[in-house]
């Protein structure tokens, strides 16, 4: 049995209504601090604490100029446990405003960023990757462990794998690439489908564990590299697969890796992302050294828009615990 139901549009914005909400924009832009903000705020969310730390700014200041940006439909926000995070926002393709705040933001991002608003910048994504790294450094041992309080591999491994080998028949001559590898136990199902693989990880703790793993399971086609997204032999990879499991939350800058991964592809090339939905659980910050609480599905979609990339299938899959798991599959342009 199906029903009908009757889409309801929502009415135009009066006169008045339209000329206020210009005004509020241009009032919320008409600032060399709000149009900085902006621009930091392109591929990346921050708390309140750590944009005041980028810019020198104290948190009354800072959340004053938030407000003017928020009302202005110019950031948007996110809890995550008891933090709000800020990030740049878009229209709807038919708001009045939305042409206007397309050539906004394509004209800030033409604006080169000073030396000194890099560093700063830089300052923060290194703290949030230092204490991820440090959670792996100190908790190696207790991986298995830690990942099955969210997600099991067993839940997500095999419907990832599958998704591969239907979308790519390299004939075992490609290259593949595993960021994050975990123990390794992924890196057994892509080394018989591909020439070489790769396994990246930036704490060496987790990669000897994972080079441990292959060396036990005889996979002779694998090499290990130390350090993050952007070591300059992964970028020159020329991959035709990368694949992220369940790591893109413990990032500092979760869309800067789609970015990353579009350079170490080829044109025609696939990334495959498995990590979670957002979800209200804080404990597991502390608990799996998580920085992110997982990710809406149409923020990864967005991520890898803008660095390159076109949305091939989508797998989720629920859970007794609450959590959702999200599989997505990205073709770069």
């Amino acid at each position: 049995m199906t029903s009908k139901s009757t889409n309801k549009v929502s009415p135009l914005p009066t006169a008045d209504a339209q000329q206020q909400n210009l005004l509020m924009f241009c009032k919320a832009s008409a600032d060399q601090l709000r149009l900085d903000i902006l621009k930091v705020l392109s591929h990346d969310s921050y708390g309140v604490l750590e944009l005041c730390s980028i810019f020198d700014t104290k948190q009354s200041g800072m959340s004053h100029h938030l407000k003017i940006l928020a009302n202005a439909g110019l950031v948007k926000t996110r809890r995550e446990g008891n933090t709000i995070f800020y990030r740049r926002a878009n229209r709807s393709s038919n708001n009045q405003l939305n042409e206007l705040q397309q050539a906004l933001h394509h004209t800030i991002d033409q604006q080169a960023t000073s030396a000194e608003l890099q560093q700063k910048v830089d300052a923060v994504q290194q703290e949030r990757a230092a204490s991820s790294q440090l959670f792996f450094t100190e908790n190696a041992d207790l991986f298995r462990e830690q990942q099955e309080q969210i997600a099991a591999y067993e839940l997500y491994g095999h419907n990832t794998i599958d998704l591969i080998s239907r979308s790519i028949n390299t004939h075992n001559n490609g290259i593949a690439l595993e960021v994050g590898p975990g123990e390794g136990a992924f890196l057994a199902e892509l080394s018989p489908r591909f020439q070489q693989v790769y396994a990246l990880d930036n704490a060496q703790q987790m990669l000897d564990k994972a080079a441990h793993f292959s060396e036990q399971s005889a996979l002779s086609n694998i090499e290990f590299i130390h350090g993050d997204t952007k070591h300059a032999q992964v970028q020159a990879l020329n991959a035709d697969c990368v694949v992220i499991n369940m790591v893109l939350h413990h990032t500092p800058s979760p869309a800067d890796i789609f970015y990353d991964m579009s350079k170490a592809l080829k044109t025609g090339g696939q990334l495959f992302v498995t990590d979670l939905c957002s979800h209200d659980q804080s404990w597991a910050r502390e608990s799996c050294g998580d920085v992110w609480l997982g990710f809406e599905p149409e923020d990864l979609t967005q991520w890898a828009a803008d660095a390159g990339f076109k949305t091939g299938e989508n797998i989720y899959l629920a859970q007794r615990n609450g959590f959702r798991v999200q599989i997505r599959q990205f073709i770069k342009i």
